[in-house]
């Protein structure tokens, strides 16, 4: 999954690693999911040719070779690589490349935010199916030599995801710093044994060529054509982590990753399947383990059952760290956010999405049993996530000046051969496909609705709000209580006075001495210089405006603001540790009054609202220094 950015364990961006040791690193969290494809992709493409016949064999192995040329080599590390916003990639780095979070509602720039919304939730979708088949086909290993154990895989890889969403509370710091060099250990071993099984059948070398791939789509029937295209689709699903994790270990360590290790590993592994196949074709029951020597399959359950839990955990950390952008950027409520590792960055816990995910993953094992039923749910929506991520960096080249020729013939080309794959897991969409859709519809709908009923809630406030001026005029001729120290007012707007504000006053008659109007400002950047952080703007009677500036890629921490802030002459003799916190608690009103959604939106989105985390919290404000103000506001 794109994920999005995906990371288990990020390295700290302010110790960069060089780029053999963020290579290295990558190795278990970009790669862990792709990885892991061996287990079920050749074998889930070559059943679907209807028999194991040499033309077959080829013919899938050269499909899966230049499918992992064409869309991972040529696509995502060669050219979508270069979409990234200050070094950061992934469907929101692309959002807010194009600005859509800004666009009016009628322009074009607001279908494109839909459409970038609609790839954001087919990440999570992926996100549910990715650790269910992996860890089930890692544990269907246990049949090859004991089939006796069939009615315990299920059971078991509930068991493993089980533990799996358990332990994330806890953090992944510690198992995160061998996830690298056990995935090298996997690559390593999966390409020894690929070589193993080439050099007993050498003849599977033809499929290096891609006319044996031409060949079987022009001589398979249409129908098997594209179940076996569906199929083959499963090798490259992950391979969107390379641009979502870009940021975090940047595109030489994961290009040097991918074409030095993985991509030569991965090759060898299918061709070596392929090359079993070719001499013994019943091993199509399992070609993944019947590959490796007899002696070593349940040591190989064992490292394939780690591999997966490592891709898993990449998936699952991907989730929060998508969340965390997709909040910051105004497109889900404000979410409680744990950090597990105070010296990693991007260490976080979510326990709402933990707990979703758990739901959907264990569902998913649970209605489709086995991964050969979940081959079927899964690479629909990561085959249209990709062809959503093609049309946005075919945009953002067009506004960074690229000729619109080039654009269109090389995006275009990508696209065609994007909507090719689309179309062929479309035919999966009864057996299974229509399960991540269904949830990735789920999800694009809360993110609209939660949008749309902010913007409304937005406007109604901006309308009630008083003007600075007439505020300033009220406090200096009402001459309010005035109380020692300082006060803080979270405000969601930059300008105008915050109706918590207005509203304390007419009932209290009091103000601090002090008051600072504290925005938060996501910027469309990924992250924002500590120099750059603060903005002090004097509003007068003794009040300062503090912007505090976040990229969508952090998670705002206030306190760290608000000292920064204290530093300027203007705040100096303010004590951070000592001021006063105003907390709004609003209630949505929902009236139908107002227009721009149905009421049974407007009540789920106050719902949604009632739901979030308060700011005080999200933000880190310690709860005794806070004081919540509540209003009604009508929507």
């Amino acid at each position: 999954m794109e994920t999005t950015v995906r990371s288990a364990v990020l390295p700290d961006h302010d110790r960069p690693l060089l780029p053999a040791a963020a290579a290295l690193v990558a190795l278990g969290i970009v790669y862990g999911d792709i990885g892991t494809s061996p287990l079920y992709a050749f074998k889930q493409a070559a059943q679907a040719g209807g028999t194991a016949s040499p033309e077959t064999i080829l013919g899938v192995a050269s499909l899966i070779l230049w499918t992992l040329i064409v869309i991972i080599s040529v696509k995502y590390a060669i050219l979508i690589m270069r979409a990234d916003n200050h070094g950061e990639g992934g469907i929101m780095a692309l959002l807010a490349l194009l600005d859509v979070r800004h666009a009016a509602q009628s322009s074009w720039r607001a279908s494109l935010l839909v459409v970038g919304l609609v790839g954001a939730a087919l990440l999570y979708g992926d996100g549910v199916i990715t650790p269910a088949i992996s860890v089930l086909s890692a544990v269907e290993g246990l049949k090859v030599d004991a089939p006796g154990l069939a009615p315990v895989v299920v059971p078991l890889t509930l068991v493993i995801l089980v533990g799996l969403f358990l332990v994330q509370r806890k953090g992944t710091a510690f198992i995160g710093n061998i996830f690298g060099p056990l995935m090298l250990l996997w690559f390593a071993a999966i390409g020894g044994f690929g070589v193993r099984g080439i050099i007993a059948a050498p003849a599977i070398l033809e499929a290096l060529s891609p006319h044996c791939a031409l060949i079987y789509l022009i001589h398979a029937p249409p129908g098997i054509s594209f179940t076996v295209l569906g199929a083959v689709f499963l090798a490259v699903t992950g391979g969107e982590a390379m641009y979502a994790d870009m940021g975090h270990f940047g595109a030489l360590p994961i290009r040097l990753g991918w074409f030095v290790i993985v991509l030569p590993a991965l090759v060898l592994n299918y061709f070596g399947q392929g090359a079993l196949l070719l001499s013994d074709p019943d091993a199509i029951a399992n070609p993944f383990y019947l590959l490796v020597p007899g002696w070593l399959h349940y040591p190989m359950v064992a490292f394939a059952t780690a591999a997966t839990i490592i891709a898993s955990q990449a998936i699952i950390s991907g989730a929060y760290s998508l969340t965390q952008q997709a909040i910051q950027l105004g497109f889900l409520p404000r979410l409680r956010v744990f950090h597990t590792a105070s010296q990693v960055k991007g260490q976080i816990y979510m326990p709402m999405v933990n707990w979703l995910l758990a739901a959907g993953t264990l569902g998913a094992v649970v209605m489709f049993g086995s991964s050969d039923a979940l081959g079927g749910a899964y690479g629909i929506a990561v085959s249209m996530l990709m062809a959503i991520t093609t049309v946005l960096a075919a945009l953002v080249a067009l506004q960074w000046g690229y000729h619109p020729v080039l654009v269109a013939a090389v995006n275009g080309l990508f696209l065609f051969v994007d909507l090719i794959f689309v179309s062929a897991n479309a035919t999966k969409l009864i057996e299974g496909g229509w399960f991540p859709l269904v949830l990735a519809g789920i999800v694009a709908f809360l993110m609209m609705t939660w949008r749309t009923g902010y913007l409304l809630l937005e406007q109604q406030r901006t309308r009630l709000r008083q003007g600075e001026d007439e505020f300033v005029a009220w406090v200096l001729e009402s001459r309010p209580v005035r109380l020692p120290g300082a006060a803080a007012i979270f405000t969601a707007a930059s300008t105008g006075i915050p109706l918590a504000l207005t509203h304390h006053l007419r009932h209290n008659r009091v103000l601090h001495e002090r008051l600072l109007l504290m925005s938060i400002v996501t910027t469309d950047a990924p992250r924002v210089d500590p120099e750059q952080r603060v903005k002090l703007v004097p509003v007068g009677a003794g009040m300062t405006r503090v912007l505090l500036h976040f990229g969508f890629m952090e998670h705002p921490d206030v306190m760290a603001g608000l000292r920064l802030a204290c530093r300027e002459p203007a705040l100096r003799r303010i004590d951070p540790e000592q001021i006063t916190f105003y907390s709004r608690r609003i209630m949505v009103v929902p009236s139908g009054r107002v227009p721009g959604m149905a009421v049974w939106r407007e009540r789920l989105f106050a719902a949604m609202h009632l739901n979030a985390n308060l700011p005080a919290a999200y933000f880190g404000v310690p709860t005794s220094q806070v004081v919540e103000v509540g209003l009604e506001v009508e929507i």
